[in-house]
């Protein structure tokens, strides 16, 4: 694929990274890692449309939208990790390479955090690596689409 962007899509309560909970998200903002997910991106020439909503149609929109113009997609859902089949499958239906990235360790929280709806559509995973991991998640993308 020519397209050289990617999508890079934010969950429900990502807006408030830095403020809710620093303890387990650390105190980096989402205007951080959309820059860090920008950077890192533009190390292989593609640059990033960023999305963030707590409206799960919003982000479906966004992932049906980026069929038509993104490489692939780069997606922390949140909470709807473990709730959306529909986020889900709308991940499937657009058919791009999925990274799926977690800020803290969902295995080593609240039971219901353990099972990801996203899991058997994305080819990379990276959790409990702090914002860092966007950037780790991004270059695996990338190295998925330079093959």
């Amino acid at each position: 694929m020519s397209t050289r962007r990617l999508l890079l899509v934010n969950g429900p309560n990502l807006n408030l990274l830095g403020i809710r909970e620093p303890e387990v998200y650390g105190t980096e903002t989402l205007a951080d890692v959309e820059s860090l997910v920008a950077r890192t991106a533009a190390e292989s020439g593609y640059e990033v449309r960023a999305v963030q909503s707590n409206h799960e149609g919003v982000l479906i929109d966004a992932i049906h939208a980026a069929r038509t113009d993104c490489a692939g997609i780069v997606i922390n859902p949140g909470g709807l990790t473990h709730t959306s089949v529909v986020l889900r499958d709308a991940l499937a239906g657009v058919a791009l390479p999925v990274a799926e990235v977690h800020i803290s360790d969902v295995m080593a929280r609240e039971a219901f955090r353990h099972h990801s709806y996203v899991a058997d559509v994305a080819v990379v995973h990276v959790v409990g690596r702090g914002v860092a991991g966007y950037a780790e998640a991004t270059r695996a993308l990338l190295a998925r689409l330079a093959d």
